[in-house]
């Protein structure tokens, strides 16, 4: 599909001082897609569960700040801990679905993917009694190949997905698809993508995970800094729980890429969230992108 052919509508959220999204991927350490040939979901109930505790000091950070976000949390967590799934809601923060157990949107066809997702929209809301109205795939994998995702989610009663991300990457991304909020097609579900600024030619990631632990701050605060000025546009950043939580177990057995990437500089991450939640504004998914208006 040609880039003429999507449904833009980013302008519909610019403003002269955007207010960003913060977003959280709630899953465990041993959930991560990094870690699926090594950790059977069968194996889950005999690791070390740390989501819990850490999704906890998350919500103290935000509370520091007077932050709101958006979590996005596996049914699998919900099932687990539904108090803490409430804590979130009570604290202020909207919850949303990350699907059941963290099965890329690859593994699953139209039949399994339906399945997995109105279950988890289901279970959350009975757990926190509120509308679950977004949606973000496993390691954003929903792209040019499975875009019929968005209409199933759709069809599920989900008015806004987060799954894409516009830029080039080994494990996944869709370069070709908008940098903001876009329809595949008119009526079609609301995507919003990840944040990626344009520079020197190409995209480069700017909206959190491996990269703001991988790259210095000053980057990542660029490119956000960047987008809000110049591209008008409120960004989405996100991260993860275990992130913030250096003393994890390690994993045996896996590459040298893999570790790097999530193991590296877990001891700075909370200090750069500090930094990153007093320099921007910052504000849940359903507010910074009004979908229901």
């Amino acid at each position: 599909m040609s880039a003429n052919a999507w449904i833009e509508e980013g302008a519909r959220f610019a403003s002269d001082a955007p207010v960003n999204a913060m977003t959280v991927d709630v899953e465990d350490y041993f959930q991560v897609s990094a870690f699926e040939g090594r950790i059977e979901a069968a194996d889950w109930e005999r690791m070390p569960v740390r989501v819990e505790a850490n999704t906890t000091r998350v919500l103290e950070l935000f509370g520091r700040h007077d932050v709101h976000a958006t979590f996005f949390t596996l049914g699998w967590v919900a099932e687990r801990f539904p108090s803490l799934v409430r804590r979130i809601v009570d604290s202020g923060h909207e919850v949303a679905s990350h699907g059941f157990d963290h099965t890329r949107v690859i593994h699953q066809d139209a039949t399994q993917f339906r399945a997995d997702v109105v279950r988890t929209k289901q279970l959350l809301e009975d757990v926190t009694g509120t509308a679950v109205r977004g949606y973000r795939a496993a390691s954003y994998s929903i792209g040019a190949s499975n875009l019929w995702a968005l209409d199933v989610l759709q069809e599920a009663g989900y008015r806004y997905s987060s799954s894409i991300y516009p830029i080039r990457h080994d494990l996944y991304g869709m370069p070709e698809a908008p940098r903001f909020a876009f329809r595949v097609r008119a009526g079609g579900l609301l995507e919003l993508p990840i944040t990626s600024v344009s520079a020197l030619g190409r995209r480069w990631p700017c909206g959190g995970g491996g990269f703001f632990r991988l790259f210095p701050y000053a980057l990542s605060s660029w490119g956000l800094r960047r987008v809000n000025r110049e591209d008008r546009q409120p960004g989405i950043f996100y991260f993860h729980p275990w992130e913030v939580d250096p003393g994890q177990p390690r994993i045996d057995g896996i590459g040298l890429k893999t570790r790097l990437r999530h193991y590296l500089n877990l001891s700075r991450m909370e200090d750069r969230l500090q930094r990153l939640l007093g320099d921007f504004r910052w504000d849940r998914m359903d507010r910074v992108f009004p979908v229901d208006g």
